[in-house]
């Protein structure tokens, strides 16, 4: 993808969350580089061919949180900036002072595994009278 196009992405996607992107450059390496109060930064280096994302923080306070993003990046599948940019935001939501959102995917799971057995289930072990 042009980088143009990758920093009018970033720039939508800070239009809805606290981040800002305060920098974006192509020369050295295809940068973008975001901001959110309290002091919460981190950079996105986008591929150029067969590259894959890769992000960092020179915040050593932000870097531990950045270890979900990067692992959802080394794994399968190729990714977008937006999907990129998702992941760290879930990263970061604690040191934004945001809540964790809940994984509404486990949760109805969770809640079928807990209901009353249906006509095609078994009870292993346990008789019903």
């Amino acid at each position: 993808m042009e980088f143009k196009h990758l920093v009018e992405a970033a720039e939508k996607w800070c239009s809805g969350n606290p981040f800002d992107l305060i920098f974006a450059e192509e020369d050295d390496e295809r940068r973008l580089d975001f901001y959110a109060e309290p002091g919460v930064s981190f950079y996105v280096l986008c591929p150029g061919g067969t590259d894959s994302f890769h992000v960092w923080s020179e915040s050593e306070d932000c870097l531990p949180f950045l270890q979900l993003a990067q692992d959802y990046i080394s794994s399968c599948g190729k990714k977008t900036l937006l999907e990129v940019l998702e992941k760290v935001f879930t990263s970061f939501r604690p040191l934004l002072g945001l809540p964790d959102l809940d994984d509404d995917s486990f949760e109805h799971y969770h809640t079928d595994m807990e209901g009353e057995p249906g006509a095609d289930q078994q009870q292993m072990g346990v008789s019903q009278q």
